[in-house]
């Protein structure tokens, strides 16, 4: 069947498609930080150390990383119809959610929950991803990706809104995984039954144990992966641990609004930063929106020791910045490779990219509570900037090749 008649439905009405994929992005990606929005809560439940706090944060990313990188081995992503795969990964996250929050017990069966969260959104996340590519073309293509990304920024951050609205004692931890669950269900739904696949989808493709070979030996693909993976050493390290530093900073005198700065700073901003990086992106070119937001990101890892100290709004308001600008690259690096790899394998391209990325993520999502424990936390973002320095001279390479005439319709 060719691709432009997979579905006239959507083509007509490709705003009233990305709406709806991105409203059920936000709603099953509440999954991801559930656990994290009430850790303090769990500590007090479970007894757990600094280093069992670590790994119940990280466990979800490990998770993710095992599942997205077996979803690229596999071409799940381009033999599976990404609908499907979409709506019944996120009932089986929701599920698993709600494991957590009535039946485990301690921290070993919630290092296995988690883990087996981040596997279920695994076939979320990069199958959203590629639903959105193939409602746009080339020269919109980073601003429905960054629509996208903006829908997981929001849906990441609305368990740090429901945690500071459901303040209550002993029971706010169920109560806020529940409502995860019970959100991402309804996206599920949304996916299900509305959502179509796009004029530019590409038809389902046969398996090719070769093609994860062929994504590797990519040069234009792996300098965007590059970029990518600068960036990541940042961003989930930084959405992780946000709220703790905000309340290290603020002191206990403001308990809740740690919680829904964090809302504000990574869901409000970031979304806000995703998508106005995605209209600038297809208008100015991807490297030159990659490059600009993480020397501004990076410049904000450095300067996060002085605005630890700052007064309150000066604080709230560098987050905001660093909010919108630490997110406001992550579309362009997918919409790249979705221009720069062969357009049947995208899914796998994508994925691939994603599981390394994330797996990185480990590294500083682990390693910071830790290191808090030496130096404090108004010093640990530092250790973070050299990761946007890194996708700041990936993208700038990937400017000067050949292929890079292909990313954004011809806007580098």
């Amino acid at each position: 069947m060719p691709t432009a008649s997979l579905d006239t439905h959507s083509a007509h009405r490709p705003v009233r498609e990305l709406g709806l994929l991105a409203l059920s992005q936000v709603l099953a990606m509440t999954l991801w930080f559930s656990a994290t929005a009430v850790l303090p809560a769990l500590i007090a439940a479970w007894s757990l150390s600094a280093t069992g706090a670590a790994w119940l944060t990280a466990a979800v990313q490990l998770g993710f990383v095992v599942g997205s990188l077996g979803s690229a081995v596999f071409n799940l992503p381009d033999v599976l119809p990404p609908r499907r795969m979409l709506a019944l990964s996120a009932v089986a996250g929701a599920v698993v959610n709600l494991a957590l929050a009535w039946l485990a017990d301690g921290i070993a069966a919630a290092l296995l929950l988690r883990f087996l969260t981040g596997l279920c959104l695994a076939g979320v996340y990069p199958p959203g991803m590629k639903i959105a590519a193939g409602h746009s073309s080339g020269r919109g293509r980073g601003l429905a990706i960054g629509v996208l990304v903006g829908a997981l920024t929001l849906g990441s951050a609305a368990p740090h809104l429901v945690a500071g609205l459901l303040d209550a004692r002993g029971l706010s931890y169920p109560l806020v995984l529940t409502v995860s669950s019970a959100l991402a269900l309804v996206g599920a739904a949304i996916v299900a039954g509305w959502v179509h696949d796009g004029p530019y989808a590409p038809a389902p493709a046969p398996f090719d144990p070769h093609q994860l070979g062929r994504v590797l030996q990519n040069r234009g693909v792996l300098l965007a992966n590059l970029g990518y993976f600068g960036h990541m050493w940042e961003l989930y390290a930084v959405w992780a641990w946000l709220a703790v530093f905000l309340a290290a900073a603020v002191g206990p005198g403001h308990p809740r609004t740690p919680r829904l700065a964090a809302f504000v700073i990574i869901g409000v901003a970031g979304a806000v930063g995703a998508v106005l990086g995605g209209w600038l992106a297809d208008r100015l070119g991807r490297t030159t929106v990659t490059i600009g937001a993480m020397a501004i990101s990076g410049a904000c890892c450095v300067l996060s020791v002085w605005a630890y100290a700052a007064p309150l709004g000066l604080l709230l308001a560098f987050g905001v910045v660093w909010g919108a600008s630490v997110i406001a690259d992550s579309a362009q690096f997918s919409a790249s490779v979705t221009e720069l790899s062969q357009p049947a394998y995208m899914g796998t391209a994508i994925t691939l990219q994603t599981s390394l990325g994330f797996a990185l993520t480990l590294v500083t999502i682990w390693s910071l509570p830790l290191l808090a424990q030496h130096v404090g936390w108004r010093y640990v973002f530092l250790v973070l900037a050299p990761g946007p320095l890194l996708g700041c001279w990936a993208m700038a390479a990937l400017r000067r090749r050949p292929e890079a005439i292909r990313l954004a319709g011809g806007r580098r």
